[in-house]
């Protein structure tokens, strides 16, 4: 097994900050990637004091920023863009996500490298992506998820559209950069050449949208918020049971529709033709719905899930992060890794996906502001202490503590 990762031997540079950008830099990092993120010596990337904090960090920081090096440059200055460039042209990738022409506006978008370093492989995350009447826009998770579609078809109808508790549509954009990252790296390897990864974080959303543009073009249909089901698959929904729990039950296929109604109860509907498929389900999903929340309220949620476990019928809990975090099936698949934070303990979540030979891993928690500065920028740029203390003096970067 090797423990490198199989991203080992990559540099990356990483300029972003807040979500999309770091956590694309987090994924790369986490399968062995080298991850210089590079902060301002003002204060360093804002998640370090989001959320919830202990000792004057973020929690979330530690887990966001593992196995990164923290490099203050103040990139408003002209040394600290010269800096900047010189560490790119040592890179394998560059990650960033500001807004369309900032970094052209400073000197080192992907054009300047083209020369330089031909082999680059430059992730651009953004709002609207780097073209189009759009792109210009300030462009947050929150308001990309809108016009994504995505949040029209969540929750209920007549009801303003739900979002959920996350910033999905960053973590989303942060996977999909990964992805291209990694795309562009195998396509290097044919072609010798570098290429520009153009990542938006409404087109991420938009990804997910599955059959709601073919169906809008060929059917003239627009697909409505749905609540808690999924339009046109029935059952699929959540009960509240008689403990005032909730269980998700997955009974659309046509077998299992079958042992599902019997087991609770309702044999006539298991063995009626016309709910034998699920075109027919549909046609009859009040009927449905009505009979499982019956059954659901009548029993308790261990008792449900018991049944739906012995009919081979998928079943499961609403868990929250206190269930996740003591159910032994999570533990096994190891979803759980443990970093020491002032001398305690502190639970991160894993990165997925998992492989078998190659396995990614927590090396280190994010790293104090400025930490990794002065060993960066001497070995890979070869800048004495002397140039190192003029620097910091100048305010360049951080002074270190």
């Amino acid at each position: 097994m090797d423990a490198k990762g199989p991203l080992s031997g990559y540099r990356v540079i990483e300029l972003g900050q807040l979500l999309a950008g770091p956590f694309a830099g987090c994924m790369l990092g986490y399968f062995g990637a080298e991850v210089i993120k590079i902060e301002s010596p003002n204060g360093g990337d804002p998640i370090r004091n989001w959320r919830q904090m202990k000792d004057g960090t973020s929690l979330w920081w530690y887990s966001l920023a593992r196995n990164k090096k923290s490099v203050t440059i103040d990139l408003k200055t002209k040394a600290g863009i010269e800096l900047v460039k010189q560490l790119i042209d040592t890179a394998d990738i560059v990650i960033e996500n500001f807004r369309p022409g900032v970094v052209e506006n400073w000197g080192i978008g992907p054009e300047e490298f083209k020369q330089s370093n031909p082999k680059l492989v430059y992730a651009r995350i953004s709002g609207y992506g780097q073209t189009g009447p759009y792109a210009s826009k300030p462009g947050f998770a929150s308001v990309c998820e809108g016009i994504s579609g995505f949040r029209y078809v969540n929750g209920h109808p007549d009801q303003a559209p739900v979002r959920p508790n996350l910033s999905i549509g960053d973590t989303i954009s942060g996977i999909h950069a990964a992805l291209g990252i990694c795309l562009a790296l195998l396509e290097q390897k044919n072609s010798g050449k570098g290429q520009v990864v153009d990542v938006a974080l409404y087109e991420s959303m938009f990804n997910l949208m599955e059959a709601v543009v073919p169906e809008y073009d060929g059917a003239n249909v627009i697909r409505q918020p749905s609540g808690s089901t999924v339009t046109g698959i029935v059952p699929t929904n959540t009960y509240k049971c008689l403990d005032g729990k909730y269980v998700v039950i997955g009974g659309n296929g046509d077998s299992i529709f079958v042992r599902l109604m019997t087991a609770a109860g309702y044999p006539a509907m298991a063995c009626d033709p016309a709910l034998s498929s699920n075109a027919g389900r549909v046609e009859h999903e009040v009927k449905i719905d009505q009979a499982l929340s019956s059954w659901c309220a009548e029993n308790d949620s261990v008792s449900i899930l018991a049944i739906l476990d012995e009919n081979a019928v998928p079943g499961g809990p609403i868990y929250n992060v206190e269930d996740m975090v003591n159910d032994e099936h999570f533990k096994a698949r190891g979803l759980f890794e443990s970093v020491e934070i002032n001398g305690e303990a502190l639970k991160i979540p894993a990165i997925l996906p998992k492989l078998s030979n190659t396995p990614g891993a927590t090396r280190w928690a994010g790293p104090a502001l400025g930490s990794h500065t002065h060993d960066v920028l001497g070995s890979l740029l070869g800048l004495s202490g002397e140039k190192l203390t003029q620097l910091a003096q100048e305010g360049v970067i951080k002074k270190p503590n």
